[in-house]
């Protein structure tokens, strides 16, 4: 399982929106994310940058079969009018420490 982070920023005024549109993701979209290796999918917000957390099998094989799935196309669209992009393809995150994980 590889886990990458992800950039994005929202474009102005459409913060309130954009957290209304991901109160429910459709639940097609979780199907064929899933059906691309995507086992989880967070998003965190500070003002007006968006910071994903991606878990999948292989990102670069997930994001290839969203790209031909019209789910996934009708999502890009109608998000886009929410988000002006991201900052790059993702980088893998190697992790070192989770408090929850560490014993007294």
């Amino acid at each position: 399982m590889t886990r990458l982070a992800l950039h994005s920023r929202l474009i102005a005024g459409t913060e309130e929106s954009y957290a209304i549109e991901h109160a429910r993701v459709w639940p097609e979209l979780i199907v064929v994310m899933n059906n691309a290796g995507i086992t989880d999918w967070s998003i965190w917000r500070s003002g007006r940058d968006l910071f994903h957390l991606v878990e999948c099998d292989d990102f670069e094989a997930a994001v290839a079969q969203l790209a031909d799935d019209p789910v996934d196309q009708r999502w890009q669209q109608h998000m886009s009018q929410f988000v002006e992009g991201f900052a790059d393809n993702g980088r893998p995150l190697q992790h070192v420490w989770t408090m929850s994980e560490q014993t007294a």
